[in-house]
């Protein structure tokens, strides 16, 4: 290697690494993760790179192979497992959950739970004053019966008004067709005819003026309408009634209790509710997935939990669900978010809602593959290459990268096998046939 060649590979190293300057590559993902990869290392290939210079200076002028080579670190090429893995925070807390609150104005008699008691669906937590909708519900019951004794008698005089309009019409029809048959022999007048033809007509008047079902007189509907409303205004005051009992509309944990005896339950401070309870058996972590992961994210995908009160412990969580939509990340952003729930696995974990844990998902894996750290692709002409070193020699093998962790990388290719010593951090103006002093890093 000559003097110009080093000269010009250490200016292009510094050139990319200076503030202000960047080295032109060809456009394409696989050169935008090598250098953001080799930038984050950049302090450690400056290291390098004044080594090297000193080893060239003071070899240089004696050719390229010997003495004079290069002297690089090599690591054997292992296979291993790797995974992609996105780190995120969210809040902790029940599956389920319940705000317990009361439209009664009725003082609070009694408090029968505690905060962290657990309860059943159905349970009582308190009990309010009945007095008021006790009363309530005797004024709406005697509206009711009211109602129903109006409609009865309603019914009576229907009954007896309709039989009598029967008899009359009966009777009209009877004088009608005796005069008719006198007025045929020339013994009642015109006049006397048409008189009775109106009493009939009228007195069938009478009898169309009542309602019938199934042939019998029935009361006017407005008398049903009074009923109908007076038995929901009845039903209702006595549903209040059973509200007097606050219960538990599923079965948790009471979290907060926020009222105490002697108050109104309808007057919380701060609308608060008068209980809140939690299902802690089962607790979920609710995220918000960045909308260029979120494609990477699917529901059964399994997530490690760490949080403070787990101490150096983890737990296991699955996705369980992942929103149909995105939101706003927050204002002044104008990145979106999806929602995605995990479920925690462990029903006795020791996590506890209200708390903020970090998720790791795997959002990609491969197991029983090559792997080498990110630093060790080298980019030319638009390719990727592993730097190899086969006796004292490099060898740039053609690969191609797989999944990715923060630091570590899938390679593939049909140039990989057992054996194979690699150089973790290569220098940019290595090429291959290159002549260096291999040294196994221990």
């Amino acid at each position: 290697m000559t003097d110009q060649e080093f000269e010009k590979g250490l200016a292009e190293l510094m050139a990319e690494d200076a503030p202000g300057k960047k080295k032109k590559t060809k456009k394409g993902k696989k050169n935008w993760r090598f250098w953001k990869s080799w930038s984050r290392k950049k302090k450690i290939i400056a290291g390098v790179v004044v080594v090297a210079a000193a080893l060239f200076v003071a070899v240089k002028g004696k050719g390229n192979s010997g003495e004079g080579a290069i002297m690089v670190s090599t690591v054997p090429l292992a296979k291993g497992d790797v995974e992609e893995i996105l780190s995120i925070s969210g809040p902790v807390s029940g599956t389920d959950s319940a705000e317990v609150v009361s439209r009664l104005h009725a003082e609070i008699e009694e408090i029968l739970v505690k905060e962290g008691d657990k309860v059943k669906a159905g349970q009582v937590l308190a009990r309010l004053d009945p007095a008021d909708v006790q009363k309530e519900v005797e004024i709406a019951q005697n509206a009711y019966d009211l109602a129903v004794a109006e409609k009865n008698e309603a019914q009576i005089q229907a009954e007896a008004g309709y039989g009598k309009a029967r008899q009359d019409e009966q009777a009209a029809k009877r004088d009608y067709d005796r005069k008719a048959m006198l007025f045929a022999g020339g013994d009642v007048s015109q006049m006397e005819l048409e008189a009775a033809r109106d009493a009939l007509a009228e007195a069938s008047r009478q009898v169309s003026t009542f309602t019938l079902q199934n042939g019998r007189p029935v009361a006017s509907d407005s008398y049903f309408l009074r009923i109908k409303n007076a038995e929901f205004e009845l039903e209702k005051k006595k549903k209040q009634l059973e509200e007097v009992e606050v219960t538990s509309p599923i079965d948790g944990t009471v979290v907060r209790v926020n009222s105490r005896v002697g108050r109104f339950a309808d007057t919380v401070d701060d609308d608060r509710p008068l209980f809140s309870i939690d299902n802690l058996e089962n607790l979920e972590m609710k995220i918000n997935v960045s909308e260029y992961s979120i494609g990477k994210v699917k529901v059964g995908q399994k997530a490690q939990i760490s949080a403070d009160i787990l101490g150096g412990e983890t737990e296991e969580g699955v996705i369980s669900s992942i929103s149909p939509t995105g939101e706003e990340k927050g204002s002044g952003s104008s990145e979106r978010v999806i929602p995605t729930t995990i479920q925690i696995q462990n029903p006795h974990t020791k996590l506890i809602a209200g708390i903020t844990a970090r998720a790791q998902i795997v959002l990609n894996e491969s197991k029983d593959t090559w792997v080498v750290p990110m630093g060790a692709l080298v980019e030319k002409e638009g390719q990727t290459f592993l730097a190899a070193v086969e006796g004292n020699v490099v060898k740039m093998i053609p690969v191609e990268t797989g999944v990715e962790s923060d630091v570590d990388v899938e390679v593939k290719g049909e140039g990989l096998a057992e054996g194979i010593f690699y150089i973790p951090s290569p220098m940019p103006f290595l090429e291959d046939g290159m002549a260096v002093t291999a040294s196994p890093m221990q």
